[in-house]
């Protein structure tokens, strides 16, 4: 589902070098010290996601979601160490960004002053705000870096501020060499009680969103003013490098089972050439305001990555708002079934995404608890990323294979009265029959969907060694149901007094089989350890 990336990353006049990326990912906690190829991301125990993009080929534009990645390699000997690599960046594009600003309800945080108007350092009372503790994560989701990630806690002064840069001391070091030495900072703001950005003054300027918050004049190196940041933003240093925020409260119910999610793209697994990250993988535990619901999914997208960003923000928000309502709520808890809401959540989802040339398969797996604490879990999919949940040796099939080529699609297809035709294995070019986006597609074929896939309602039983495996068609290309199952159980076998971090090296055993077997195709998995105890809220990615 991946296609190939030819712009040129850079100006065509700067020959660099290539394999930049293949240096050794650093993790990050901030709460404790730097670690090479460290475990996952430890923040404070709550829900984590991931997201990795590229840019669609179609797309010239460096939007929100829109991101670029490619190869990004070490200067020539021409270039100095330390030296910033200048992007060749039409000026009238920042300034015409800078016109139309950010939304109202955030403008009058873009004010850009000088370096007099740096944030202050200043050292909060912690004992005043130990309630209020936050705790800030970052991911770097594409550019050199991908996989990067760290977090700090508002009350950790003597981290703060954090430094993003591409020399130290800057906590987040990106290897990217259109990212200034120093290039942002970000700091908590004990008057405000909220995370702030700020550019200092680098040479390429930094984006929110998609929205410039350097100085206006690129030429000064003047800071700018700081930016409140939000869970959910997209910083972009450089042309390449995105760095997902996501803020949760230090108190924050933990997470009531184990959880290990991982990505790789694969990227040197079709004669030698990089494959673009199209997956997105995220969970939430507990949904905004509803403790007792959470949700874990993945999607994969074709054509670029941007509407399986848009479907993995969009998806868990649409289900979180149907179960606010207390009512709804009640009735999956009373009837034990949530199929209304998950099929109301795709269709508003659907509804809600413009994206016309681009799609993605998406699967949701709900978790809710009754006032017995008896879990529950059902899932919804369209497209081909699968889904099963194992449970006293007996695997149930959680989602349905929507490829052009099943003999469901066949039949759904054949019930609306337009067959397909002997060896017709795809529509419009594409192999599935169900995604969400792709809208141009579906005004001209009739036969396409965005219906889900309803499964069962699964009650997991305590001490029955449930799980639930999540993954992309990565995995499922190379490993069976049944193999995977047993890299679940020898793996447990090798580790039986560990339950913090089982469900971490479950997910890792299961990557590095599809590695082994070599897959051609981007690789996203979750594993859900229902007897076990997770610490973790983040998700690791292979650069």
């Amino acid at each position: 589902m991946v296609g190939e990336l030819e712009r040129p990353l850079v100006s065509n006049d700067v020959d660099l070098a290539q394999d930049q990326s293949n240096d050794l990912t650093r993790n990050y906690d901030l709460e404790g010290e730097c670690h090479l190829n460290a475990a996952l991301l430890r923040p404070p125990r709550t829900e984590g996601l991931v997201h990795k993009q590229r840019l669609s080929s179609a797309s010239r534009r460096l939007a929100l979601g829109d991101s670029v990645v490619g190869d990004v390699s070490d200067p020539l000997d021409g270039i100095l160490v330390g030296q910033t690599l200048k992007r060749r960046v039409v000026t009238e594009h920042l300034v015409e960004l800078q016109k139309h600003g950010r939304p109202e309800n955030q403008s009058q945080n873009l004010r850009f002053g000088t370096e007099n108007d740096r944030p202050q350092e200043s050292v909060p009372n912690t004992d005043a705000i130990s309630d209020q503790r936050s705790c800030l994560s970052l991911q770097v989701v594409s550019g050199p870096s991908c996989g990067l990630h760290c977090s700090v806690l508002s009350t950790s002064t003597a981290r703060l501020p954090l430094t993003l840069g591409r020399v130290p001391p800057s906590y987040l070091l990106l290897k990217d060499y259109e990212v200034s030495g120093k290039h942002a900072m970000i700091t908590w703001n004990l008057n405000k009680l909220r995370w702030e950005l700020v550019d200092m003054g680098s040479l390429n300027g930094t984006l929110l969103n998609s929205r410039p918050i350097n100085h206006p004049d690129p030429g000064s190196r003047l800071w700018g003013d700081p930016v409140e940041l939000a869970s959910g933003d997209t910083i972009t240093v450089g042309t390449t490098s995105n760095i997902y925020v996501h803020i949760s409260s230090h108190n924050e119910r933990l997470v009531p089972f184990g959880v290990g999610m991982t990505s790789d793209p694969m990227s040197l697994r079709r004669g030698g050439k990089k494959l673009p990250m199209e997956d997105v993988c995220y969970y939430h535990w507990p949904l905004p305001g509803i403790y007792q619901f959470g949700v874990f999914g993945i999607c994969d997208g074709h054509g670029g990555v941007v509407a399986a960003k848009s479907a993995s923000k969009i998806l868990p928000e649409m289900v979180a708002t149907i179960l606010a309502d207390s009512v709804k709520r009640e009735r999956v808890v009373s009837e034990q079934d949530a199929s209304d809401v998950l099929r109301d959540a795709f269709s508003q989802t659907e509804a809600s995404m413009n994206n016309y040339y681009e799609g993605c398969t998406a699967t949701l797996l709900l978790v809710w608890a009754d006032a017995d604490e008896n879990f529950f879990a059902q899932c919804a999919n369209v497209g081909d990323s699968a889904c099963f949940i194992n449970m006293d040796g007996k695997q149930i099939k959680m989602t349905e294979d929507h490829k052009v080529t099943s003999c469901s699609e066949r039949l759904r297809i054949e019930g609306i009265g337009e067959p397909l035709k002997d060896g017709e294995t795809r529509l419009c070019g594409l192999n599935l029959a169900r995604m969400l986006g792709d809208k141009f597609v579906k005004q001209q074929d009739s036969r396409f969907s965005s219906e889900p896939y309803i499964s069962q309602v699964v009650h997991l039983k305590k001490s029955s060694g449930a799980f639930a495996l999540l993954a992309s068609d990565g995995l499922w290309d190379v490993v069976s149901f049944k193999k995977a199952v047993q890299l679940v159980v020898q793996t447990r076998e090798r580790h039986p007094t560990e339950t913090e971090n089982l469900a971490e090296k479950i997910a890792e055993v299961m990557l590095d089989e599809a590695r082994t077997q070599r897959t051609k195709d981007n690789t996203s998995i979750i594993f859900i350890d229902f007897d076990s105890i997770s610490t973790v809220s983040s998700c690791k990615v292979r650069p």
